[in-house]
Parts: C-alpha cells; sequence; structure tokens
C-alpha cells in the first residue's frame, strides 16, 4: 500500500509514501504542518512532510490491533488509541511515553472505536458499540463524565465538536452519529439534546463539521450530499428567553373558559396548552411571578434578557458572545435612544474646546477624529464641566472607536458610563478624585498591605498607580479583546465593580511592581500595556468584591445603576459649580480681555498700514523718478554701446573675411594633397596587382617545375626499369629460344612505338601512301632517336636541376644581400627629407619601368625563340615525311643523338647566358631561363603525344607486327 501526496493549487503529485502492508483508515496532520500520521490496523506511521521521508513506525502484537493514531489540537502530543481500550500519550519529537490513561469502570466497560477532541485539546470523548458516551479530561487524566444516549442509540458511528467562535476551544456541543442514521448534537455540561439532523428515513452515512462551526456537510445513505446550517439549527436556541409575566386581556363579548388557556409556564418558556386539573397550579405560579416580579426588577432588561442570567453565562465563559456583545450592552446599559435630544445637542455644532482637538490628539482616521469631536462637543453642551476635563478625549476614544458608525449610542455609552461608574470623580475637580482614589487606596491596604507599603516607600500615591488606570479606562494598558471581556463584566456589574478591577490589576502585578523602584518605571508600567492575563484579573475581581469588608467596600459609597432618563438626558451638576463657574467667568473674562486686545491691536495695526502705504507711496514716486533718470542715463549708455558694437561688428567682419581667405586657401591646399594622395593611392595600388601578378606567376612556375622534376624521376625510374630489361633480354636472348627472343624484342619495341607514336601521328597521316617498308625503316630510326633523346633529356634534367640549385642559392644570397641593402636604404631613407624621399620614389619608378621593359624583351625574345624552334622542327618532318631518302635520313647511332642532344642544350645555354650579359638584373636572367626551359619541356611533351597516339594506331593494326 502507499499514499500519494498532491498540489491543491496545481493538483500535481508531489510524493509517493510507501511503508503500509495493509489499507490506512486514518490520517492526522500536526498543527504545524511538518508531521503526519497514518494509521492501518497494524501499525502506525510517522511522516515529515518536508522530505516525505517516514521518520518511525509503531508496530504491535497482532493480537492487540490499533483503533486510531492522532495529534491533539494545538499541541505536540500523540494519542493512540487501541483495540484493547488502552490509550497511551506520546511526545512527537522525542517519541517517549508522556502517560496512559486508566481503564474505565466495569460498569459501563465499552470496546473504544470512534474518538473526538476539543479544539483546546482538554477534553476527550470515546464511543463504541454502546450507548454510553465516555468523557475523559486529558489534563487531569480521569474519566470525569459518562453521557448515556437515548434507548434508540445501540452504537456510535462517528464523534465530532462543534467549534464555537467564543469558547476559546473548549467546545461544548458535541455531535453523535449513531447507527439509525440521526446525528444528535448534545451539550458535555448540561447533557442536554440541542438538535439533530437526519431521520430514519433519510439516514446520514458520513459527517463533518467546517472548521468554524457555521456549516454540516453529511452524505446521506442514499447518496445525497446534505449541507446544513448551523446558525438555523441553533436559531431556537440562541434566542433570548420569553419574559415570565404575561398579560391577560379579557374578551369584550364573551367569558374566557379556564380551560382554554391554560399555560405551564416552566424555565421561563412557553409550554403548550395544559389540561384542566392543573388550572390551580396554574394560578398560583402566575401569582408567584407577579409578585417576585417587582422584587426583581432591577434584574428585569429590556428586549427580554435577564441580568442574572446574563452574570450566569458571563461566569460560565467569560465574556459575551461577539455577535451579540453590543445587543446586551444596549440592553445592560438601558439606552433610551433620544434623538431628539442628541440632535439638539449635536445642532450646537462644535464646541470651542474642541475646535483645534487633532493638534492634542492627531488620530489618523479623519473619520474617527470627526466622531470623536461631535462626542465630545455633544458632552460639553450637555454639561459645562466636560468642556474642561482633560482625560475626557481618554475616556471616550474606546467607545468612540467601538460606535463610530453610530453616534447616538456613543453618546449615551458614555453619558451612562459617566452618571454610573464615574460617581464622584469630579467633587474636586479639577484636581483627581481623592476620595475614590482613597477607596482604592483602602481596599488595597485590606489585601495586600506589603504592596501598599511598597508603594509608600518609593512616594507613589494612588494618583499615579490608580487614576491613569481610571482616566483612560484600562485602554492604555489592555487589548482590544482583553478590553472588551473586561466590560462585559464592568456593565454587567454593580460601579464599583470599575474601582475593584484596579486593585485587582495591582494585586495581580504585585510581581513587577514590587521589583519597580524608580518613579519612571511605575510610570511607564501604568501607562504600557503588561504581561497579563485579563481573565485571572478579572477573577481577582470578583474575590474582592465577595471578601472585602462592608465598611470599606466602594458599593457602600456609591450608588446603584441609573439609566438616562427616556426622552430627555438628565441634568449633570455633580461637581463643585462655583469653581466650574469661576473658571468659566475666568475664561469669559480672559475671552473679553483677549477681544479687547484683539480690537485695539487691529486699530494699530489699521493706523500702522495706512502710515505704511503713504511711505510706501512716498518711496515709490521718488524709485520712479530715480527710475526715469537712470533710464535716460542707460539709454545714453546703450546708444554708445551700439556704436562701439557697431565697430567692433566691422572689425569682427574683417577678421571673418580674412580667416574664410585663409580657410579656403587651406582647403585648396589639402583638396590639391588629397588629389596627390589620391594619385600616389592609385599607383601604390597598382603596384600591389603588378606584385601580385608576379608572385601568382612565380608561383605558377614553381609548381610546374615540381611537376617536371615529379616527371623526370619517373621517367628516372622508367628508364632504369628499361634498362635492367635490355640487360636480362641480352643474357637470356643467349639462352633461350628464337621464339621467345622475338616476342621479347617486339614487346621492347612496341614500349619504344608507344612514347614516339603522338609525336609523329600527323607524319603517319601525311605518310600513308608509302610502302610498309618505308614506314617500318622510319619508325625503327625514330623508335631510335628518341631513345637517344630520352637519355639525352634526362641528363638534360639533370644538369638543370644542378643548374636550378645553383640559381636558388644565388638568389637566397641575392634576396639576403637585397634584404641587407633594404634596411641600409630605409634607414637612410628615414633620415632624409620629404624631399629626398620624393626623388627616390621617382627614381625606384623609373627602374621599375626599365625593368618591366626588360622583362618584356626577354619574354618576346624567349617567345621568338620558340617559334623559330618549333617551325623548323615541324618543317623538317615534313619534308622528312615527303622524301625520306632523296635528302638523306641522317642515321644516328645513340652516341650521336646523345652528342646532338647536348649540342643543342649547350647552344640552349649560350642563348641563356648571352640573355644574361643582355639583361641588368637577376630577375631578368631568371625570366630568361625559365623561358627557354618552358619551351625545351613543350618540346618533350609533344613527342611524348606523337609517340602514344602513334603506339595506339599500331596497336589497332596488327598485320603490321606480322610484316
Amino acid at each position: 500500500m502507499f499514499l500519494t501526496c498532491m498540489e491543491t493549487v496545481t493538483k500535481e503529485l508531489v510524493s509517493w509514501m510507501r511503508g503500509h502492508e495493509s489499507s490506512v483508515f486514518s490520517i492526522s496532520v500536526h498543527a504545524s504542518g511538518r508531521y503526519a500520521i497514518t494509521t492501518s490496523s497494524d501499525t502506525a506511521q510517522l511522516w515529515d512532510l518536508d522530505t516525505f521521508q517516514r521518520k518511525r513506525k509503531l508496530n504491535i502484537l497482532q493480537s492487540v490491533g490499533i483503533q486510531k493514531v492522532f495529534f491533539l489540537p494545538l499541541s505536540n502530543t500523540i494519542l493512540s488509541c487501541f483495540k484493547d481500550n488502552s490509550i497511551f500519550a506520546w511526545e512527537c519529537d522525542t517519541l517517549s511515553c508522556r502517560y496512559q490513561l486508566p481503564a474505565p469502570p466495569e460498569s459501563s466497560s465499552i470496546l473504544y472505536k470512534v474518538f473526538a477532541v476539543t479544539r483546546d485539546g482538554r477534553i476527550l470523548a470515546a464511543g463504541g458499540k454502546s450507548n454510553h458516551l465516555h468523557l475523559w479530561c486529558l489534563e487531569a487524566k480521569q474519566l470525569f463524565r459518562i453521557i448515556q444516549m437515548p434507548a434508540r442509540v445501540r452504537a456510535i458511528r462517528h464523534l465530532e465538536f462543534l467549534p464555537d467562535s467564543f469558547d476559546a476551544g473548549s467546545n461544548q456541543v458535541l455531535g453523535v452519529l449513531s447507527q439509525d442514521g440521526i446525528m444528535r448534537f448534545v451539550n458535555i455540561q448540561t447533557c442536554k439534546l440541542l438538535f439533530e439532523i437526519g431521520s430514519l428515513d433519510e439516514g446520514i452515512s458520513s459527517s463533518v463539521i467546517s472548521p468554524h462551526g457555521r456549516y454540516i456537510a453529511s452524505i446521506m445513505e442514499n447518496g445525497s450530499l446534505n449541507i446544513y446550517s448551523v446558525q438555523a439549527l441553533t436559531q431556537e436556541i440562541n434566542k433570548p428567553p420569553p419574559p415570565l409575566v404575561k398579560v391577560i386581556e379579557d374578551l369584550p363579548k364573551s367569558k374566557l373558559n379556564s380551560g382554554d388557556l391554560k399555560m405551564k409556564v416552566t424555565s421561563g418558556r412557553v409550554q403548550r396548552p395544559a389540561r384542566s386539573r392543573e388550572n390551580r397550579i396554574q394560578t398560583r405560579i402566575l401569582k408567584k411571578d407577579l409578585t417576585g416580579s417587582f422584587e426583581n426588577k432591577e434584574n428585569e432588561l429590556s428586549d427580554g434578557l435577564n441580568k442574572k442570567r446574563l452574570q450566569i453565562l458571563l461566569k460560565g465563559y467569560g465574556e459575551y458572545p461577539m455577535k451579540y456583545r453590543m445587543f446586551i450592552w444596549r440592553s445592560l446599559l438601558q439606552l433610551p435612544e433620544n434623538h431628539t435630544a442628541f440632535n439638539s445637542l449635536e445642532d450646537k455644532g462644535v464646541h470651542v474646546a474642541f475646535l483645534n482637538l487633532q493638534k492634542k490628539y492627531p488620530i489618523k482616521s479623519r473619520k474617527l477624529l470627526r466622531v470623536l469631536q461631535r462626542t465630545l462637543s455633544a458632552l460639553a453642551h450637555w454639561s459645562a464641566i466636560f468642556s474642561d476635563t482633560p482625560y475626557l478625549p481618554l475616556l471616550a476614544f474606546p467607545f468612540v472607536k467601538l460606535f463610530q458608525n453610530n453616534q447616538l449610542i456613543c453618546f449615551e455609552v458614555v453619558a451612562t458610563l459617566i452618571i454610573n461608574w464615574c460617581q464622584h470623580w469630579f467633587e474636586y475637580f479639577p484636581n483627581p478624585p481623592i476620595n475614590i482614589l482613597s477607596m482604592i487606596e483602602n481596599v488595597l491596604a485590606f489585601h495586600d498591605k506589603e504592596l501598599l507599603q511598597h508603594f509608600i516607600d518609593h512616594d507613589i500615591t494612588s494618583q499615579l498607580y490608580a487614576w491613569p488606570l481610571l482616566e483612560t479606562i484600562f485602554s492604555e494598558v489592555l487589548t482590544r479583546e482583553e478590553w472588551l471581556k473586561l466590560f462585559d463584566n464592568v456593565f454587567s456589574n454593580h460601579p464599583s465593580f470599575l474601582l475593584m478591577t484596579v486593585v485587582a490589576y495591582n494585586i495581580c502585578s504585585r510581581a513587577p511592581l514590587l521589583n519597580c523602584s524608580l518613579k519612571d518605571d511605575f510610570e511607564y508600567f501604568f501607562h504600557h500595556r503588561n504581561n497579563l492575563d485579563i481573565s485571572v484579573v478579572i477573577k481577582e475581581v470578583y474575590r474582592l468584591m465577595d471578601t472585602t469588608p462592608t465598611d470599606i467596600h466602594p458599593d457602600s459609597m456609591l450608588h446603584v445603576f441609573v439609566a438616562l432618563t427616556k426622552g430627555q438626558y438628565p441634568v449633570f451638576n455633580q461637581y463643585p459649580k462655583f469653581i466650574v463657574d469661576y473658571q468659566t467667568q475666568e475664561r469669559e473674562r480672559i475671552r473679553n480681555d483677549e477681544l479687547d486686545y484683539l480690537r485695539e491691536r487691529q486699530m494699530v495695526e489699521d493706523m500702522q498700514a495706512e502710515v505704511d502705504q503713504q511711505r510706501v507711496e512716498d518711496e515709490a514716486w521718488y524709485q520712479k523718478q530715480e527710475l526715469l533718470r537712470k533710464a535716460e542715463e542707460t539709454r545714453r549708455e546703450l546708444l554708445l554701446q551700439e556704436e562701439e558694437k557697431m565697430v567692433q561688428q566691422r572689425q569682427r567682419l574683417a577678421s571673418v573675411k580674412r580667416e574664410l581667405k585663409v580657410k579656403e586657401m587651406h582647403l585648396q591646399d589639402a583638396t590639391r594633397r588629397r588629389f596627390l594622395k589620391l594619385q600616389q593611392d592609385q599607383r601604390e595600388m597598382e603596384l600591389r596587382r603588378l606584385d601580385d601578378e608576379l608572385e601568382r606567376k612565380v608561383h605558377m612556375r614553381d609548381r610546374e617545375i615540381a611537376t617536371t622534376a615529379k616527371d623526370l624521376e619517373m621517367r628516372h625510374l622508367e628508364l632504369e626499369s628499361q634498362k635492367r630489361l635490355y640487360e636480362k633480354q641480352n643474357l637470356i636472348r643467349n639462352q633461350e629460344a628464337v621464339a621467345k627472343e622475338m616476342r621479347e624484342d617486339t614487346d621492347a619495341y612496341r614500349r619504344k612505338v608507344d612514347l614516339e607514336e603522338h609525336m609523329f601521328h600527323k607524319l603517319i597521316e601525311t605518310g600513308q601512301t608509302q610502302n610498309q617498308k618505308t614506314h617500318k625503316l622510319i619508325e625503327e630510326n625514330l623508335a631510335k632517336a628518341e631513345q637517344a633523346c630520352l637519355n639525352a633529356d634526362w641528363r638534360i634534367q639533370a644538369l638543370h636541376k644542378q643548374r636550378c640549385d645553383d640559381l636558388q642559392r644565388s638568389e637566397c644570397y641575392q634576396e639576403v644581400a637585397r634584404l641587407l641593402r633594404e634596411n641600409r636604404r630605409k634607414e637612410t631613407e628615414v633620415l632624409n627629407s620629404m624631399m629626398g624621399e620624393e626623388a627616390k620614389k621617382w627614381q625606384e619608378a623609373e627602374e621599375k619601368d626599365f625593368h618591366l621593359k626588360s622583362e618584356k624583351k626577354a619574354s618576346a625574345l624567349s617567345d621568338a625563340s620558340r617559334k623559330w624552334f618549333l617551325q623548323k622542327e615541324i618543317n623538317d618532318a615534313l619534308e622528312h615525311a615527303e622524301h625520306p631518302y632523296t635528302k638523306g635520313v641522317p642515321r644516328y647511332q645513340n652516341g650521336q643523338v646523345v652528342s646532338s642532344c647536348l649540342s643543342r642544350t649547350s647552344q640552349l645555354n649560350d642563348i641563356s647566358e648571352a640573355d644574361s650579359s643582355t639583361c641588368p638584373s637577376f630577375s631578368q636572367r631568371r625570366i630568361q631561363w625559365d623561358t627557354t626551359e618552358r619551351d625545351l619541356m613543350e618540346r618533350v611533351r609533344n613527342l611524348r603525344q606523337r609517340l602514344t597516339v602513334q603506339t595506339r594506331n599500331r596497336c589497332q593494326t596488327p598485320h603490321l607486327l606480322v610484316t
């Protein structure tokens, strides 16, 4: 078996996790999301979700199976439940056993199948094949309650706690899905059935609750999916209870039957009509309620709420639900909502005392500042003392921020707070309320003498440890949630509760306060938030309310709660009127004095303004005259300057003309130089092109020489092989038979004829009419002559190769000498002037021209010599072909042919030497030699081609061989 981990956003496979041999039926993920536990029937495995590797594995005996292994919420504990009802708690990091829950009592022993844990991880609910539910306290590690479900429930299939937004994780409602397909929701504290979903006809197969507890999703047995709204299901439960007093009115025309409206009122709820025999009991209950309603009148609130029940709810949960808090506050404070009276106060506008409120209290939100300003102005218009109360903005700001969208409620809440919870605050105005601070100090002295003595030792009075908390109503030292939780309790109790809260705050903070010794530390402590649990403070307040003696208890000196009157607001004059009147008179006197001073200052300023105006006008007239005079002088100066400018412009114009002429001359000179440079560049380009052409020809000549040398070597090898063949034929001729000797002679003759055939192809064509005997004799003579010429050519090539080597060495020597002369010439040229350089350039051009002419002459001479030689050979060949015997055919032996070739070679050498003597330079001599050599090679190639053609023709006419 394996597990797959998928990415929810991209829907891609992240990893495979293998390790289970049986099917996995439970997966639990740690609150941090780093670890996960997978459970099967035989093992449980702990996975690291960062690396998707298995961290630990829980192995058990086969006889003891695993029921479920899961993480506890908001903790680092793993809870493992086995099929033998044993439950162990493990530490996630070390996997050490923390504790084991004891066995349940035998009277209610069940096999656990399903489990559920509250969000705070304190209560574990377990159930199985029974109608009993076991509730375990994991902190105390003991079974604290057994809940018996209705008789119709025989087995429990699923358990899940219903989350609530204001229960701080201690879930009180448990959903129980039984075998009949009905899911019942039970309060585990009161053990009452709240509501149920599903039915026998349409049962629930499985169910799950949303994380916020707003919806329940259920898969029904018929395959459908139902989603239930928890708010709609609990609407009847969360409704406020109806009033206990019911008014019964008579019908106008007929009497009421005593049995028609019989109601049984229990727990303040209206029941269905009862039977007539209960009429007497019902009458007594109604009478009792009517008489008791006068005694509990102060506990009855508007909108059908009861103060005692709200206090019980508050003590149970510690605070009111956020959703209903404002509704409960309005009911507790019994706000009259006097729209007309508030509008009359608001119509008076912003009070003069709060016109510059933003300077003293810079609030970022302009809306919040505007609401605060209007609320304070309304309070000041309601009672004059509030215009001089310096801490009123601090007192009202939390309520303004809370009720900023309803200014009427905000004003009435602050006014109710001042009337009830700020009693006797203004008797020592403008000083702090000494009487209230004395009450706080007496209570503190009774409950914590050590702390009070510490305050006295460090000269810390109640104006430092109590008054900052009162004048800001704890808004500086508490967060928003803590402050709301505190005032849930303040508005639900006697006005002395606020004073007791000050004492409790000091007592709960005694440890850090005892460590303080400087006055600045105390001031900082009571003006900033501290690490203090407000629930502990509230519990301490209730303890002080119950344990404080009556003689020093603040409730004996403070009146009970009094709501604002309906229609018009009450007159607030609980302050020393003479002080306020005196301050008002003084303020009025100061304002009148200030107005007189302002009027006098305005008159003085007006007179001063007139004097200043007259002085300004006089100064303006004098300045105008002075400006006119200066303008005249300025214009004269301008005329002089214009004349000077004209002269200067003329001078600049003349200078510009001269500069233009100079520039024109420079441009002409530059143009001339550019033209000369262009000509020079063209000549240099032409010289480079000629040099490239010479280099290309030299390269071609070298390549032809290399090719000829290779051909000569091949020819030398052929001659050597022929020589060896001839020697071998002479040796064999005396030993072999005549037939063999004739065949060898024929083969040797054919090889010789092949070399001459191409050269004498034309001669053969012109002499076809001659007889076969003359033709055979000519071919034999030609073969002999060709063999002699080949031998002479080989010797000539050998001599030529030696001469080429000599010429190359001489050329290298000449090149080195030329380089040396060139270097010396360049060194000399660098030192010479530009004129000498130009002369040398012209001299070099003349020399190259002379060189070019010499090369042309040598080339023309070579061409004429080659043409003469070829024409002569062709004429001789034609004449010999026409008259082979009339003029006489020279019959040369081998030596004679060689001597003839050598004489020709010597003639060519003489010609080349003569040419060399006539040419002044080495390059000219080299060109003449190359021309003669090329002519000789051309003749050799022509002879070779003729011999090849002749041999091919002979092979095509076999009767010649027979002849």
